[in-house]
């Protein structure tokens, strides 16, 4: 890979990890300065949020080979998707902060943030739910002869779910344009994966179904970018769906108030250690990039995402009126 392409990578990554601890700040009020703004008070997002810090490098490695036109499906741990995936930062934390100003009105929040604009069908709150929703698409897509592909993000917990078999099967069967990530962070939710997962994981059990599959340091932004390019061009090329197993880990507790007292220390040590953006950094400056450069883009991202923060503390609350508009249709009235 060549510096200019590291750097794109690590300022996706930088972008990513400030608007994540933003956010986590914002969930847990308090007064806590960001950049030129803060976050004061009581909590400003309503709810805990899913955050993927330690997980940027999947996102932005993925993410970066594909299309605007392409369409992505995400889990409830989807921010640096649809950052990844280009949506407006200002328009995601709105959307966070439960305003009008957001991509969805106000009324999707965290888990169900989407924006079409830019092809991210949306988080899901229920696991293995983005997988059939992603073989839609791109089956949609298959018939309509036209190019895009899909990429459909899930977590390690959700191979153990009956969606993720069918799915496979399905995209297998029908040869669809898409490209499965499975973002395995080790826990599925407050417990560990391993010992509730038979067999060799999410690669071996696409490979059986006959998805080939390739395992990657999820942490090494640069492996990620490498595997999924070329998993990427084979789609293009007509071959079917393939699958990315990006081995990473969950820095964070499973929501941004859970402080993991049901795990090891270590274990959380040890994924700290494993940093992506870290780990990136390092290379950039074996190939004579200033620390100085990268220092830039880190204060970039947080500038960008301080502004907002801000934007989002300053946007109205949705409207009463609007409470049920884009949640159900009525057809042309007949069941009124």
């Amino acid at each position: 890979m060549d510096t200019p392409q590291l750097l794109s990578l690590y300022r996706t990554m930088a972008r990513i990890r400030a608007f994540e601890e933003a956010a986590e700040r914002a969930s847990q009020g308090g007064v806590q300065a960001f950049g030129a703004a803060a976050v004061s008070g009581s909590a400003k997002v309503r709810g805990p949020l899913h955050l993927s810090i330690g997980q940027e490098a999947v996102a932005a490695g993925v993410c970066a080979h594909l299309q605007r036109a392409d369409l992505l499906t995400s889990t409830h741990r989807g921010h640096g998707h649809t950052l990844a995936k280009g949506a407006d930062v200002n328009r995601m934390m709105a959307e966070l902060f439960g305003r009008s100003g957001g991509s969805n009105g106000g009324k999707g929040g965290s888990m169900h943030i989407a924006d079409f604009s830019v092809g991210m069908l949306g988080a899901n709150g229920v696991v293995a739910a983005g997988l059939p929703i992603a073989c839609g698409a791109a089956h949609a897509l298959k018939l309509q002869g036209r190019p895009p592909l899909v990429a459909c993000f899930f977590g390690d917990g959700a191979i153990n779910r009956g969606p993720f078999m069918e799915s496979l099967n399905w995209a297998v069967i029908y040869q669809l344009p898409l490209l499965f990530v499975c973002e395995d962070n080790r826990f599925s939710a407050t417990t560990a994966t391993q010992p509730m997962t038979a067999g060799d994981g999410a690669a071996a059990r696409a490979q059986a179904i006959g998805v080939p599959a390739v395992t990657v340091d999820g942490n090494d932004v640069a492996a990620v970018s490498e595997a999924a390019g070329a998993l990427v061009g084979q789609i293009r090329g007509g071959s079917g769906p393939r699958l990315l197993h990006a081995l990473t880990w969950r820095v964070k507790g499973h929501v941004s108030v859970d402080g993991q007292a049901y795990r090891d220390p270590a274990d959380v040590a040890a994924a700290r250690a494993t940093c992506p953006l870290q780990r990136a950094r390092t290379r950039l400056l074996a190939l004579d990039v200033g620390a100085a450069e990268i220092d830039a883009i880190d204060a970039a991202a947080h500038d960008e995402i301080a502004a907002a923060v801000a934007f989002a503390d300053a946007s109205p609350p949705p409207d009463a009126a609007a409470a049920f508009t884009d949640v159900q249709t009525l057809g042309a009235g007949q069941w009124l």
